[in-house]
């Protein structure tokens, strides 16, 4: 079986772009979407998380205030440290998991990790192609305002957080190219698709 990483910048379209993977067959996992359940209420991380961060983060209903949270870490390095070195190898962990279960399903399939930090986590290292999706700066810019609500400021703020677009495409096996929409992206994902599966068992 062959393991893809799928990564790319905020609000680039990597959700259609696995949509779309999805439909032509092949496993896909959302690793944000598994980030988020190692941590729901009475979970090992949970546990940790309450324990290294206090009661203070938790709603009214036992689960983490994601946004609480955020505000803590992302102005404390050691912090935002310790909350990846908790979530980290749970998600990894139940990433591998759910390899196997692909592979068990079809040893000649495709599984694809769609995860936003996979480069500068240097998760990408696991996989054995790297997919980048991207699109033009200032496109990615409106999206971004129009998908969050965000001014342009707010906006820029979040895209200069993470590493620049540039730099990412220089890990990438594919690449693929949202900016000018559905159909041109769908017709990408299609030519990436064909490649993958000639790559299988190479």
């Amino acid at each position: 079986m062959l393991r893809v990483g799928l990564t790319g910048s905020i609000a680039v379209g990597k959700s259609y772009v696995c949509e779309v993977f999805r439909e032509l067959g092949a496993f896909v996992l959302d690793a944000d979407m598994m980030a988020r359940e190692v941590v729901k209420p009475h979970t090992k991380g949970w546990q940790l998380i309450v324990q290294h961060f206090g009661k203070d983060i938790l709603k009214d209903d036992g689960s983490i205030d994601r946004s609480k949270l955020a505000e803590i870490v992302f102005g404390d390095e050691q912090k935002r440290l310790l909350l990846n070195s908790i979530v980290h190898p749970l998600v990894i962990e139940k990433q591998d998991k759910w390899l196997e279960e692909c592979e068990r399903k079809n040893p000649n399939g495709i599984a694809i990790i769609d995860a936003a930090l996979m480069i500068e986590s240097g998760g990408y290292k696991r996989f054995d192609k790297l997919i980048v999706v991207w699109c033009d700066d200032k496109e990615q810019l409106k999206r971004l305002m129009n998908r969050n609500n965000l001014s342009e400021q707010e906006a820029l703020k979040r895209i200069k957080a993470q590493m620049p677009q540039d730099e990412k495409k220089k890990y990438a096996d594919f690449l693929i190219n949202t900016t000018e929409g559905f159909d041109k992206t769908r017709e990408q994902v299609v030519r990436v698709f064909r490649e993958l599966q000639r790559c299988i068992g190479q």
